[in-house]
């Protein structure tokens, strides 16, 4: 039996969405059982697309154009009630959500040198490849009661171990100035649409969220984007597909992602200023563009999109990336890196990412450093460089604290507005016993950045792991949930012969002749310790808002700690204290009228007390995050 999940088309949003439309009201009430029937029934390779056998004598087929399915026309049941039918909506409601394609500004659709996925998205991304994990600190947000700028105003003079109240800065606790926008009325309603549909996903969680959830918060999307709200929009769709990934076991489906998304859009349908933001990119000409190959990155998304992404830098210092992805699975990631750079040089993406050069001419380059393909683009072979060689040994020079800095405001812009690579840290260090020992800086773990076992990860690191004593230049990308680790994307160390080995770590797969053996009279660095740790007492806070949104309102209401308060308050974080009360007051709220009666709850104020809670504990991770990897000033002493 074929898995579904790996072979289905990606299907629109308003192709999925407008399938439930159609089912009456008493086959909406079975829909999430067809669901889970839906992943298991085989998928055949058809004409234009796939066939889906649900029974001997009924099919749904999905004809696809440019790789996806953007018609309801397209899917199509053999049964007697379709297009109304339960089949039909079953397998377009579990196959991957579609990313729109993006042009550039000649109106030529991406092709090789394009990623055709909305990369940059990091809840896009498998395993944080996106960021998908890192959630953007929401600006604006207002106390479950209505004050303003009560996250952190209490903290000042306060201490964290040693440091100040973390909590959200000024700009983060109120609307950013000037005159307010005004929304036409399409945008008012559609903002209204986005904010009940994630408050019912929020009151519900995730175990209570199902395709009906799913496809109000896919229509809310559809209007937004047509309202002119492409922001909104965007992130509304990635938490459907989330959901999807939650509801199906996926394992690169991670909680805190999802808790990073729902706060980005709750806090987005409250602030016209960033819901009116512009859409992400738009591909503009440029000229020569000389491009310094840095390493080779595979894309596996959760949309059914995969291919490869080569990061390379520019004179100006700035990084750039070259990307073919399309519809496929993990193995079209590994064959897309041999796709030639556009513009009629023969060199693949994986020669330019491994040490090449590349002159561009005639390119064209969207804001946030994607170069796009067009029939105007030429390109010729150029020198490349290595690691350590100009221009691209600049990039180790930074400190690593002053680089997580860097890379924790990427994560905090808004995803549309993230530069290429803002996220990758370039690190030195030393394999060690109780991990990489990063030279003027801490002790970290090396965590793959995809698990799945089609791509190699997690050999190669278990490998440079085994290696206590050897010398490693790593290009990594930030975890900002899990402190003590990073996601190694790229490495090079010195091989037998003393000449460097370069190797991106999820293309290439390593053995131990490529690894020199551990070095005779090999001691532990003087300053190798363990890997930092932030207090566990924001751990549990941590978990107390991404619980809500596994389980809701409920969930959060029974399961709530009467002892973290004390515990948060013990360790300085009062601030943090004031959000679990208030996110806990707002779960149990179930007030009584004059006569006694039960009043209706209100998921609204339940849905403000878990933002600024989501929102507290996002600053504070930053602040204590930073703090943690920052040497001590021995000058101090």
């Amino acid at each position: 039996m074929t898995d579904s999940a790996a072979v289905l088309p990606p299907v629109t949003a308003e192709v999925a969405a407008g399938a439930l439309d159609l089912l009456p009201a008493r086959l909406r009430k079975r829909v999430d059982g067809a669901v889970a029937k839906a992943a298991g029934w085989p998928v055949e390779a058809a004409r234009d697309g796939v066939l889906v056998r649900v029974a001997e004598d009924t099919a749904v087929t999905l004809r696809v154009t440019a790789g996806i399915v953007a018609d309801p026309d397209d899917a199509v049941c053999s049964c007697l009630l379709a297009p109304a039918c339960l089949h039909r909506a079953a397998v377009l409601s579990v196959a991957p959500l579609a990313v729109p394609e993006e042009k550039d500004e000649e109106g030529t659709a991406g092709t090789a040198g394009t990623d055709r996925t909305g990369g940059a998205d990091g809840a896009d991304r498998a395993n944080g490849t996106d960021r998908a994990d890192g959630a953007d600190k929401p600006k604006g947000t207002d106390e479950p009661d209505g004050s303003h700028g009560a996250f952190g105003s209490e903290g000042k003079g306060e201490s964290e171990r040693g440091q100040g109240e973390a909590g959200a800065p000024a700009s983060a606790l109120a609307d950013e100035p000037g005159p307010t926008p005004v929304l036409t009325p399409a945008q008012s309603m559609a903002l209204d649409a986005l904010r009940d549909a994630v408050t019912a996903v929020l009151v519900s969680g995730v175990s209570g969220s199902g395709a009906v959830h799913r496809a109000e918060l896919l229509h809310a999307a559809h209007s937004a984007r047509l309202a002119g709200l492409p922001r909104p929009a965007g992130t509304a769709v990635r938490i459907a597909r989330l959901l999807g990934e939650a509801r199906s076991d996926d394992p690169a489906f991670r909680l805190s992602g999802l808790s990073g998304e729902l706060a980005e859009l709750l806090d987005l349908v409250r602030r016209p200023v960033a819901a009116l933001s512009p859409a992400r990119r738009a591909y503009r000409p440029e000229g020569p563009l000389r491009l310094y190959g840095l390493f080779t990155e595979p894309v596996v998304t959760a949309s059914g999109y995969a291919g490869a992404t080569v990061y390379a830098l520019a004179p100006d210092g700035a990084l750039r990336t070259l990307s073919d992805v399309a519809p496929g699975g993990p193995d079209r990631a590994l064959q897309a890196s041999g796709t030639p750079v556009p513009g009629g040089c023969a060199l693949g993406l994986r020669e330019l990412g491994d040490g090449g050069g590349v002159i561009l001419t005639a390119p064209t380059v969207s804001p946030d450093g994607r170069i796009g393909g067009g029939g105007a683009v030429r390109s010729v072979r150029a020198a490349g460089a290595g690691w350590r060689e100009a221009p691209l040994a600049a990039l180790w020079q930074r400190p690593p604290a002053e680089q997580l800095a860097s890379a924790l405001g990427w994560l905090s812009e808004p995803v549309d507005a993230r530069a290429a690579g803002g996220d990758l840290l370039f690190l030195d260090g030393v394999v060690t016993g109780a991990g990489f020992a990063v030279a003027a800086g801490p002790t970290l773990r090396l965590a793959a950045a995809d698990e799945r076992s089609e791509l190699p990860y997690a050999e190669n690191l278990s490998l440079l792991a085994s290696r206590p004593g050897l010398a490693l230049r790593l290009i990594a990308r930030v975890v900002p949930d899990r402190p003590d680790r990073v996601h190694v994307l790229a490495a090079s160390w010195t091989g037998h012969d003393g000449e460097p080995v370069r190797a991106d770590l999820g293309l290439r797969l390593l053995n131990r002749s490529h690894i020199p053996a551990v070095p005779r009279g090999h001691t532990e660095p003087m300053d190798a310790g363990a890997p930092p740790t932030l207090p566990v007492e924001l751990d549990l806070l941590r978990r107390t808002v991404d619980r809500a949104v596994a389980g809701g309102r409920a969930v959060s209401a029974l399961s709530a700690d009467d002892e973290l308060p004390r515990r948060l308050r013990a360790v300085g974080l009062t601030t943090g204290a004031r959000r679990v009360e208030a996110l806990t007051d707002a779960a149990a709220d179930r007030r009584h009228d004059v006569l006694g009666r039960l009043l209706p709850a209100d998921p609204g104020g339940f849905a403000l007390a878990w933002l600024a809670a989501a929102v507290y504990a996002s600053a504070a991770t930053e602040s204590l995050l930073l703090a943690a990897w920052t040497p001590p000033d021995i000058s101090a002493n």
